[in-house]
């Protein structure tokens, strides 16, 4: 069996024969989604009045397509990617569907898929509703952005203030101020920075190292946060890191011969959630921050017990994806080209190396509307 090191030496052989070569022949334009009609504009959860437009900022776990119109490798805009999304459509969702982002406004009654903010074909109506502005391969850590050339955190900042402008242009300044105010605001993000560091650097470094990079992350987040809130966000949910370390990829790379999980990754995720939700409670309780409400979501150990008990759930297959082998490919390599893709999705916790399928999704997303729950009520 290769080791891990000639594995990671392999993908990134294959990542810069790319950027020097051009994306492979396999690679194909996702179709346009059609949207499904607006909702009525009064939408509730019981008898109470709830937000109307949500929008999403972060990693693959939200983006709904964002790289597929951006300058980036990290895309999924080509099969077998979306083969369950309606219409068997390759999105730019980096699964078999649906994700996270797609659940909350369905569960929520607005819509059925939150649009990219930077799909052409955009709506005046999607604005009303909320977009994303997430960006696959995104992070807390400017190394984590530059390096893969995706939207960083500031960039999608700046986005969503040219959103805000467009808002303002098409319904007025009542109405705009209105819907970012009482928007909902969903963040993913730093599920990369830990994986990247964990692949290249966890065994140079010591616990307290590890530590610092984690607080590093929570700081970011909460600057981010803070800036979020100076553009008129009240009503924030941020997701902590998932379990990435008992990812098919991460087990295959860094997990031994057994392919058991990282536990490099995996500590190093449940530091950064520790300091995000120490860092999210000082903003809660900061009197200069009026109205501020942001409600830290553990999806981390939902997904873990998914992983461990997955016949509670339905699940027969945990340590691989259902892309090709299961046990690496993400991202490019997960391909039409790909062998022995998995026929019944359903069986699967992972759609390829790293990413989720829509079942485990819509899973994890019913825990995270309890939360969402609890702010907006």
């Amino acid at each position: 069996m290769a080791s891990s090191e000639s594995l990671v030496i392999v993908f990134f052989f294959l990542l810069q024969l790319i950027v020097t070569t051009g994306p492979p022949l396999f690679f194909s334009k996702a179709l346009a989604i059609t949207m499904a009609p607006p909702p009525p504009e009064n939408v509730t959860f019981g008898n109470r009045r709830t937000s109307s437009a949500v929008f999403a900022f972060g990693d693959s776990i939200l983006d709904t397509g964002n790289n597929d119109h951006i300058a980036t490798l990290i895309k999924s805009n080509f099969p077998p990617y979306g083969r369950d999304f309606p219409g068997r459509i390759p999105t730019g969702r980096f699964s078999d569907g649906r994700l996270i982002s797609d659940f909350i406004v369905e569960n929520l009654g607005i819509k059925h898929f939150l649009p990219p903010y930077l799909d052409p074909s955009l709506q005046a109506e999607d604005l009303t509703m909320g977009v994303c502005f997430a960006s696959a391969s995104s992070g807390y850590d400017p190394k984590t952005y530059v390096y893969q050339s995706v939207l960083s955190v500031p960039d999608q900042l700046n986005l969503f203030r040219q959103y805000v402008g467009k808002l303002r242009s098409l319904v007025g300044e009542k109405r705009s101020n209105d819907v970012v105010k009482n928007g909902l605001y969903v963040i993913s993000s730093g599920n990369n920075d830990v994986l990247l560091t964990s692949l290249f650097h966890s065994t140079r470094k010591s616990s307290s190292e590890m530590a610092t990079y984690a607080a590093f992350l929570a700081g970011q987040a909460s600057a981010f946060l803070r800036q979020l809130y100076g553009l008129g966000a009240r009503k924030i949910v941020h997701l902590s890191a998932l379990t990435t370390g008992c990812s098919p990829a991460f087990r295959t790379l860094l997990g031994g011969v057994q392919r058991q999980c990282s536990d490099e990754c995996n500590e190093l995720a449940v530091m950064f959630n520790e300091k995000l939700g120490h860092e999210i409670q000082r903003l809660n309780d900061d009197v200069s921050l009026p109205d501020l409400s942001v409600q830290f979501v553990d999806v981390y150990t939902p997904l873990l017990d998914i992983i461990r008990r997955p016949e509670n759930y339905g699940f027969v297959v945990t340590k691989e994806g259902c892309c090709g082998t299961g046990t690496i490919e993400f991202g490019f390599l997960c391909n039409r080209l790909s062998p022995s893709t998995c026929a019944d999705t359903s069986k699967y916790i992972f759609w390829n190396g790293l990413h989720p399928t829509e079942k485990a999704y819509k899973i994890l997303t019913s825990v995270i509307m309890k939360d969402i729950k609890k702010l907006l009520y």
